[in-house]
């Protein structure tokens, strides 16, 4: 149990008191008895002062006073405290990132840049163009869009002006950037962070900060063609990335709400029984349907209902079955969402990735803006002991959301968007654990060549030389001192993967050439010196 601030004053008394004696010793020997007499009772009636005011703490909270109150006091208290001894009102400093958040060393985020720079060129690839938006919205502007995630929202402190709340994803954001400014027609990608006030699971990528990678296409299109688009980017993302086996979960909206409704749920329950089926995937179906029926109020015959459905997951031929099914190809909307499907699996199956497509009535995404086609990319390990491959996380997800812009247009107009967002924590968490697996150095630098002399007073030569590598766009690094030893530059080289030495010497520079050597064979080779920026240029690949 912790130390009320009343017992924490007396302690703080008696180490104030240590100190002031051993500090004070020689000083109060040279001061005249009068004087000395004068400062010792000016420090009781302090230290009494504190003891009544501990005192007076204490009795507050024993007759059980107003938080309000007793706050009041322990302020008082704490701020005689302080004047007393300094040294006590000074606070232990823990050096730590929040929870929930992490730094990133040089060797992770050299893995990081690759990512993007695959992500970024897939979209690129795709004709998309770039935004940013703030960091944090208006409240109102984020409230009521994540059903019952809405509760994971972080609201800033009110500074007496607008109520503000940091972003919880990138897809309001972009509703309201296509609303405000009257867009209908884009395809943008975004990349950034976002917050989540969620419980962080570090080792399985899962924070409270984190880099969202997301693309979308906005506008009135002919159905299915940006919705296939959209997964292909997915497939050809997971499959640069190399991350093993993967598969592509599809559903619709309207599937899942016709679903419901044929299985008796109320309207007034859609939104959040869907939160729950969005579970499946981490849940038994047993622990679902107990958190349907026991803390959704459904009714047992309803939950075992949806039961028989969202066991059910195949291709075009599940599509058809469905179309037969004597309840659902009754609802509208059912039957809607199932055309749609049966269209996209046929898109799917031109661009030639329908293998690692599956449609899983299970699929429900929590989010309360889709509307239509819903999917989530899951990685996939082969289990020993069965035969099926078992899902080991979701790393890409989204869905169409048509309503979404229309929430914050004055008129209503929608405008259609569909999009994706690559779940780009966990696919870091995996690549780093590959690369600790596979013990592969990781370059954290792109330097071509390193300057280096193989004499003393050089150093002015090593400055004109890198410079001119600098001016011809080459990277190139120097040793920051006078005259290195040259044993201590090639190692540096190897330390660091620098592929090239650029070596000077007193013969060189007669020569007019520059002695190029090669880290990893140790060849070297003399290059004149106003051929040398093609050379390094030719030798990494660059031109």
């Amino acid at each position: 149990m912790l130390d009320s601030p009343a017992s924490q004053a007396g302690a703080a008394l008696t180490r104030c008191r240590i100190r002031r004696r051993r500090v004070g010793t020689s000083k109060s020997q040279s001061m005249p008895i009068r004087m000395r007499k004068a400062v010792t009772q000016a420090d009781m009636a302090e230290e009494a002062a504190l003891r009544k005011q501990a005192d007076t703490v204490r009795r507050l909270k024993q007759e059980n006073a107003s938080q309000e109150e007793i706050a009041e006091e322990v302020a008082k208290l704490l701020k005689m405290k302080a004047a007393i001894c300094p040294e006590e009102g000074k606070q232990k400093f823990v050096l730590k990132t929040p929870k929930g958040t992490r730094d990133y060393s040089p060797k992770q985020m050299a893995i990081r840049e690759k990512v993007f720079s695959i992500i970024i060129n897939c979209f690129k690839r795709h004709g998309a163009e770039t935004i940013d938006t703030p960091v944090f919205e208006l409240k109102e502007t984020l409230t009521g869009k994540y059903g019952e995630d809405s509760k994971l929202i972080y609201d800033l402190k009110d500074q007496g002006g607008e109520l503000l709340s940091l972003r919880y994803d990138l897809t309001v954001p972009f509703a309201r950037y296509l609303a405000m400014n009257k867009i209908t027609n884009i395809k943008r990608y975004h990349i950034a962070k976002v917050y989540r006030r969620d419980n962080p699971a570090m080792t399985r990528g899962r924070y409270r900060e984190f880099y969202q990678c997301d693309f979308d296409i906005a506008g009135q299109y002919d159905p299915m063609i940006p919705d296939a688009e959209c997964l292909k980017i997915v497939h050809e993302i997971l499959s640069a990335l190399e991350l093993g086996d993967f598969l592509i979960k599809i559903n619709d909206r309207r599937i899942l709400d016709g679903m419901f409704a044929v299985c008796g749920v109320p309207d007034s329950k859609f939104r959040t029984i869907c939160s729950t089926v969005d579970k499946l995937d981490k849940m038994s179906w047993e622990d679902v349907k107990s958190e349907m029926v026991g803390e959704k109020g459904l009714l047992p015959e309803v939950a075992d209902h949806i039961g028989k459905y969202v066991m059910l997951h195949g291709g075009l031929s599940l599509i058809e079955q469905l179309l037969q099914d004597p309840e659902l190809s009754q609802n509208k909307l059912a039957r809607e969402g199932l055309g749609d499907m049966k269209l996209l699996l046929e898109y799917l199956t031109i661009f030639g990735i329908s293998d690692q497509i599956s449609f899983d009535l299970s699929l429900a995404r929590g989010l309360d803006y889709y509307t239509g086609v819903i999917y989530e990319a899951v990685l996939q390990q082969q289990n020993d002991h069965m035969e099926e491959s078992v899902s080991v996380g979701s790393v890409a997800g989204g869905g169409r959301y048509d309503g979404l812009v229309g929430m914050f247009d004055p008129k209503g107009r929608k405008v259609p968007c569909v999009g994706v967002s690559i779940g780009i924590e966990r696919i870091f968490s995996i690549m780093e654990q590959k690369v600790e697996a596979s013990e592969k150095k990781i370059r954290t630098t792109e330097t071509q060549v390193l300057v280096a002399s193989a004499q003393k007073k050089l150093l002015e030569e090593r400055l004109k030389l890198i410079s001119e590598l600098w001016d011809s766009g080459i990277k190139a690094e120097m040793l920051y001192k006078k005259n290195p030893k040259l044993l201590n530059q090639l190692q540096y080289c190897e330390e660091t993967g620098i592929p090239l030495v650029a070596i000077l010497g007193e013969q060189e520079l007669k020569d007019g050439v520059v002695k190029l050597r090669d880290v990893a064979t140790r060849e070297e080779v003399d290059i004149c010196r106003g051929n040398l920026v093609e050379e390094i240029k030719k030798r990494t690949c660059l031109t």
